[in-house]
């Protein structure tokens, strides 16, 4: 107990030090508190073709890709999202207790963006902050959140606001999902292509450690927007080509159902397919393609049980109508976030997917298509720097960033409000 509170105190502030490159996956991490804030990994392309993203003796390891990962900012409290803001060297981090960050040429602002939380809207947490398309011109970002009333009820909601470089002024919400009840919901939210913003509701399954499935049907549920992703235009409206849009008693804006709590979605940059990542409950996270009008399954259809340790599902891998998952995970790893790589500082990553990992503390990079004898390959990269990987964006100068917490689920001393979290930067070692 004593060295773990003295590793705690020394990982305070993310002030750790610099690791010997080994042959293998990654550097043991070593912190002897010299207050040097990097770390070096090697690791392998195409890599392990096991399951765990371990080494497996039957594959060729691949080329060796030495990645150095180094602390952009430190003492955030729990980052969610980051977004980098155009024409400069700034990064917004939204923190889930509810206040909006800025990193400014490397430095973090000692106080947050002002402008939010803003008067008049009860937000309980702070989840995504995605800008325009036409930011540059307009200057316009959207923030989502939960949000409650009296009764304690809660659900997600979304506001459109102006960011001048400084602060948010013009803060207005233009949508709130019918998805009221109790527990958590991911409200992660992104711009597609077509310039639509895809917003996910998870399903507030408040009988989540019981056989009770009564809140989680609410996902198979068009009439409701709990377990669904949900495409609208710039100003919280129903674009007209939605797929439920003509049908009696659906709700508009849903664009696909059947989830439980789809944290992460991108664009695939050559197909221009939607990826979306999904935390199940024990075992059963996935990695889905998305397709309009497209049935995931929840609670129908899941590989993972509910927290009574009983199957979710009579029949957890297949009915039709429903989609599957191109991968999953059993045991979980918490799919937190997902990045599919097309820049040039990691040439052999381009079109591999990166999804963020809360359980097993990791970045998993997922490549297919690649040599047998296993097509699809997992590598399970940081793992020895121990934190839970919340957000991986592609920085526009082809580095990766990444926003880690640890500490936030209540151990010895810990809080939700410590700040243990940091945004951190991976790129090409020397």
């Amino acid at each position: 107990m004593r060295n773990r509170l003295a590793l705690l105190v020394l990982m305070f502030g993310w002030s750790v030090v610099a690791l010997p490159a080994q042959t293998g996956p990654a550097a043991p991490a070593n912190p002897t508190g010299s207050g040097q804030t990097s770390w070096t990994f090697d690791t392998f392309t195409p890599g392990p073709c096991s399951p765990t993203g371990a080494p497996h003796g039957g594959c060729d390891p691949g080329e060796l890709v030495r990645i150095r990962v180094a602390t952009v900012a430190g003492g955030l409290v729990q980052p969610w999202h980051v977004t980098f803001v155009p024409g400069t060297g700034d990064v917004l981090v939204t923190e889930l207790p509810g206040r909006l960050r800025l990193v400014r040429n490397g430095v973090l602002d000692p106080e947050p963006v002002p402008g939010w939380p803003a008067p008049g809207i009860p937000s309980r947490s702070l989840h995504s902050l995605v800008l325009h398309p036409d930011f540059a011109d307009n200057r316009t970002v959207f923030l989502t959140y939960v949000k409650g009333d009296d009764t304690r009820a809660t659900t997600t909601a979304i506001t459109r606001a102006r960011f001048d470089g400084r602060a948010l002024s013009s803060v207005e919400e233009i949508f709130e999902a019918d998805a009221w009840g109790g527990g958590s919901s991911p409200a992660r939210a992104e711009f597609g292509p077509d310039g639509m913003l895809y917003f996910a509701v998870g399903v507030r399954d408040s009988m989540n450690s019981s056989s009770d499935a009564s809140d989680r049907m609410k996902a198979q549920d068009l009439s409701n927007h709990a377990g669904k992703v949900l495409r609208l235009t710039d100003r919280g409206g129903v674009p007209p080509d939605n797929p439920f849009v003509d049908r009696p008693g659906a709700k508009a804006e849903i664009y696909t159902y059947g989830h439980r709590n789809l944290q992460g979605f991108t664009w695939h940059p050559d197909t221009g397919e939607m990826w979306a990542t999904e935390i199940g409950p024990m075992g059963g996270d996935e990695l889905n393609r998305l397709i309009p009008g497209g049935n995931y399954g929840w609670p129908l259809v899941s590989l993972g049980k509910i927290y009574n340790s009983t199957l979710v599902s009579e029949q957890p891998w297949f009915r039709p109508g429903m989609e599957m998952p191109v991968m999953f995970w059993v045991p979980a790893i918490s799919p937190s976030s997902l990045m599919i790589y097309r820049g040039d500082r990691f040439p052999l990553w381009k079109g591999h997917f990166f999804i963020g990992a809360l359980s097993g503390q990791q970045l998993q990079r997922v490549a297919f298509d690649q040599p047998p004898p296993q097509t699809e390959r997992r590598e399970s990269l940081l793992v020895p720097i121990d934190a839970r990987v919340r957000d991986v964006r592609e920085a526009p100068d082809g580095s990766i960033y990444i926003a880690v917490e640890r500490d936030t689920q209540g151990g010895p001393g810990s809080t939700r409000q410590s700040p243990t979290g940091a945004l951190l930067r991976i790129e090409p070692a020397a």
